[in-house]
């Protein structure tokens, strides 16, 4: 059973005085299996936390340690991570300009098993994938996000998750941007990865409304760089009912 474990993780990123610490000591296993939702307010560090764990550049590790079954996560550059099994669906997913998808998807796939896909299959496997995300099969030969709408890119995201089966799924913000239809195909998608029970989820939100369609086996509060608090599914509703002000101003991991 692949596990990804985080303790004490601090990181800083470069301000106008500075550096600056957004992360202040995160401490966080999942299990291959396990889904778990990551809340906060902006500004909290929760996507810090997504794009240090996937190896941006852009975030300097201070402290603490990030292992995949043992393995040294922060000593793997990012296609590393990405053999190893770590996956990131990004918030605001990054246009490709002259890569189609059908070659970015079948080129990754290759990357992450060792060896291309035999091709008649992988049509096969990507049609298929496509269809239960409900995405017309022309999508395939557009550019890689160049004039995709919000619901097109997240769902793009989804079926690479769906197609490369990683280990541990990073998703950062899944539902931002996506009207209610969206949101319920996307959410599937995420629920067919989860049901194999050979992935891990990180899904990491602001609001409630996707856990009504991913049911997370642990809520974390996310508050000033850390996990202010941990506890089941109840914990969502409870932030739904009274916000995030607790934790903010209380400041300090409980």
């Amino acid at each position: 059973m692949a596990t990804l474990e985080i303790n004490d993780l601090h990181v800083t990123v470069e301000a106008e005085n500075g550096p600056r610490e957004i992360l202040k000591g995160v401490d966080l296993t999942i299990k291959q299996g396990e889904t778990h939702a990551v809340m906060g307010p902006n500004g909290s560090g929760k996507s810090t936390l997504a794009y240090s764990l996937a190896g941006h550049p852009k975030y300097t590790i201070t402290g603490g340690t990030v292992t995949l079954d043992g393995e040294d996560v922060l000593e793997m550059e990012v296609d590393e991570r990405a053999r190893a099994g770590v996956f990131l669906a990004m918030q605001y997913p990054v246009e490709v300009p002259g890569v189609s998808v059908s070659n970015f998807l079948r080129t990754s796939a290759t990357a992450i098993r060792g060896e291309a896909p035999k091709l008649r299959t992988w049509v096969k496997e990507v049609k298929e994938a496509m269809e239960r995300l409900q995405m017309d099969p022309a999508f395939a030969e557009r550019n890689v996000n160049e004039g995709f709408s919000g619901g097109e890119k997240k769902r793009h995201e989804i079926l690479q998750l769906e197609l490369l089966k990683p280990k541990i799924a990073i998703l950062d913000e899944t539902d931002s941007g996506l009207d209610v239809d969206a949101l319920r195909v996307v959410s599937e998608g995420v629920n067919r990865v989860r049901e194999s029970g050979e992935v891990g989820t990180l899904l990491i939100t602001h609001y409630t409304r996707i856990l009504r369609y991913i049911k997370p086996d642990f809520v974390h509060v996310f508050a000033n760089g850390r996990i202010a608090e941990s506890g089941g599914a109840e914990l969502a509703d409870q932030l739904e009912a009274e916000g995030y002000d607790k934790y903010v101003k209380g400041g300090a991991a409980v």
